[in-house]
């Protein structure tokens, strides 16, 4: 019972950490005219992350690099599936074009670079450095595209604050500090509540970073994608996502491998299976997000259900199910070609009708 009121006490504080944090940053990035979608990208992206970042670090620290990789895997996997789809239910998320043009692929090569470091089992302080300068350079990117962004584009989001309201700044920054405060004292309740329930259910550090852990450190962008796309910020909601996908791969994975006294280990099944996955999902999104500029509803709901048979795949395998074998079958051999199938019929009906959304 304690270690049940320990995590569910982490989860709160790494929300309302977030929270607080995403809250203070942002209004502090906005007052040095960032678009919603850069803010996206970097700011609330980094606070959304902040959770992963700080179980990351928490867990390399003690050790637990299955849990570790487990949680960033499984948060990315998660960030594409199930929180774009919860935010495509509320409303259609429009993709703005350098999401398109510039994002995904970005996100498509972090994941790509991740895959190939871990190739050889081990992420070590070395790679974990390239990881964070790789990181630290696209940030300077983006906010130097921003800031030279011509004032026609910055028109389109002249409905949003400019500058920091509701207090002087120093509020924001005491904000942001107490944001990260919560965060590392969450990560830390959090991890230690994990590896016993992992030890205790004798389930695999990897499988519970996967699942229970990544849902949880992914609350701060379930809440964040849903509101932004019920405020009509759909650029702030996509860009969260994906945002938080590369501050997953470069920062969280960067920071763990960097600090790691032995770098950070990759689990076997991880390199087998869920790096793949991973990868897979984000290239998956070029293509629908390329052909059809925006996730309807109804695409909303097939990321929805591809999440949820993602976890039953890994609880059945954790498991030892007999029916892990025929679900597998039925997944590969049906679910995934006729979802294929009517997203291109869809696709094609709708550019004959002249309605290319």
């Amino acid at each position: 019972m304690m270690q049940i009121l320990l995590f569910a006490a982490g989860l709160i504080a790494l929300t309302v950490g977030a929270d607080v944090l995403v809250r203070g940053a942002s209004r502090l990035a906005l007052s040095f005219g960032l678009s919603p979608l850069v803010v996206g990208l970097t700011i609330v992206a980094f606070g959304t992350s902040a959770p992963e970042i700080a179980v990351a670090i928490d867990a390399a620290l003690a050790g637990q690099s299955a849990l570790t990789l487990g949680n960033v895997v499984g948060s990315n996997i998660c960030n594409l599936l199930l929180i774009l789809g919860i935010g495509a239910l509320v409303t259609p998320l429009s993709i703005a074009g350098q999401v398109i043009r510039q994002e995904v692929p970005v996100m498509i090569g972090a994941s790509v670079l991740v895959v190939v470091l871990a190739a050889n089992g081990l992420i070590g302080q070395g790679e974990g450095a390239l990881l964070v300068t790789l990181l630290a350079a696209y940030l300077v990117f983006l906010v130097r595209q921003s800031r030279r962004a011509s004032r026609s584009e910055q028109a389109r989001y002249g409905d949003l604050p400019t500058t920091s309201t509701g207090g002087h700044w120093s509020l924001d920054v005491l904000k942001v500090a107490a944001g990260l405060a919560l965060l590392v004292l969450g990560a830390d309740w959090l991890v230690d509540a994990a590896v016993f329930f992992a030890r205790w259910l004798g389930v695999d550090d990897l499988v519970i970073g996967l699942t229970v852990v990544a849902i949880g450190t992914s609350l701060p962008e379930i809440a964040t994608s849903v509101m932004a796309a019920i405020r009509g910020e759909r650029d702030m909601a996509i860009g969260n996502a994906v945002g938080s996908n590369v501050f997953n791969l470069l920062g969280c994975l960067g920071l763990a491998g960097l600090i790691a006294p032995t770098g950070l280990p990759v689990p076997a099944a991880a390199l087998d299976f869920d790096l793949w996955v991973m990868l897979a999902v984000a290239v998956a999104c070029l293509p629908v997000f390329l052909v059809r500029r925006e996730i309807a509803r109804w695409e909303g709901a097939v990321f929805i259900a591809y999440y949820a048979a993602y976890v039953v795949y890994l609880v059945l395998d954790a498991t030892g199910s007999g029916a892990l074998k025929t679900f597998t079958t039925a997944m590969l051999g049906f679910v995934m070609p006729l979802s294929l199938v009517t997203l291109i019929a869809i696709t094609m009906r709708q550019r004959r009708n002249g309605r290319p959304r």
